[in-house]
């Protein structure tokens, strides 16, 4: 099986309970970071994840990945992510795994990808079902990776859903009956854990950029080649493409941009990417931001 691919599923029950005194603080900060005040948002948190509060070490990692009421530090943001991910918060695990893949630590990502992907994170099941599918890593499965990216692209995720296309023209269709209802059964599974195990409150309105939507600059691969991009959009005009990458530069963890003249189109291309996985991975953390984006070859 030559092809790669991504991964999905989220799959969150809501939550109706009184958040305990510990999450309102970590809602203020929320509060201040959602006005712009940034500074306020860390000076709220910071306390808070220092004595263990997992989602204020969540949303202090976000913040140094970001540089938002802080300078930007990698490694700092590294360590409150670790924190809070080795507490169980499914954010955290996600958005760690997803840097530590990204950035060449391919072992220790996977570790977090999969702990993600199975409480039904859609980032890590697309990332890790990918791995699953090619072998890439882990053992090879590519009726479980199959499963695991059909539970991602059922929630939206557009490079998922692309993904999933991929393998459909792939796999027979007896394999994927098989995946299908694999994803079927684990996400009753999962329902039903969570509800079981409800979370915090304070772990689910989480602040913007800083929630599992944002994707901080040390969020791609710094690989300075490669014969991958990720393609962001298609044109009328240049300087559309132009303003868009300008706009998302600071995310982009210094890939450059390539402006393919396509007919009267030009297409937004951003790269380069070491492999198909890195692209995907890329594209997964940008469509968590709303952004259409999906893995092409360099040509």
């Amino acid at each position: 099986m030559q092809a790669r691919h991504w991964s999905a599923a989220l799959i969150c029950a809501s939550l109706a309970w009184a958040a305990p005194a510990a999450a309102q603080n970590v809602k203020a900060g929320i509060d201040a970071w959602q006005r712009g005040d940034y500074a306020s948002a860390v000076a709220i948190w910071r306390p808070l994840a220092e004595a263990g509060d997992p989602d204020a070490s969540f949303n202090m990692g976000q913040a140094y990945r970001l540089g938002r009421g802080v300078l930007v530090d990698l490694s700092t943001a590294q360590t409150w992510l670790e924190r809070a991910a080795q507490k169980d918060h499914i954010d955290a695990q996600a958005t760690l795994g997803l840097l530590l893949f990204q950035n060449g630590n391919q072992a220790d990502g996977l570790k977090w990808l999969k702990l993600a992907a199975e409480k039904g994170d859609a980032r890590a099941l697309l990332v890790y079902g990918t791995a699953l599918f090619n072998g890439d890593g882990v053992a090879q499965d590519p009726v479980l990776g199959y499963a695991y990216v059909s539970r991602s692209a059922a929630q939206g995720l557009e490079p998922a859903k692309n993904t999933l296309a991929q393998m459909d023209d792939i796999m027979p269709l007896e394999q994927r009956k098989k995946g299908v209802a694999m994803a079927v059964q684990k996400a009753k599974t999962q329902v039903a854990q969570t509800t079981a195990k409800p979370k915090s409150v304070a772990s689910a309105p989480k602040p913007r950029p800083a929630p599992k939507a944002a994707t901080p600059q040390s969020s791609f691969a710094s690989s300075a080649t490669g014969p991958w991009r990720i393609q962001l959009g298609a044109f009328s005009q240049r300087s559309s493409a132009e303003a868009l990458y300008r706009r998302l530069s600071g995310s982009l963890g210094g890939k450059q941009p390539y402006l393919v003249p396509a007919g009267t189109v030009t297409r937004l291309q951003v790269g380069p990417y070491s492999s198909k996985a890195a692209a995907s991975a890329a594209c997964g953390s940008l469509s968590a931001r709303g952004l259409d984006c999906f893995p092409v070859a360099a040509k």
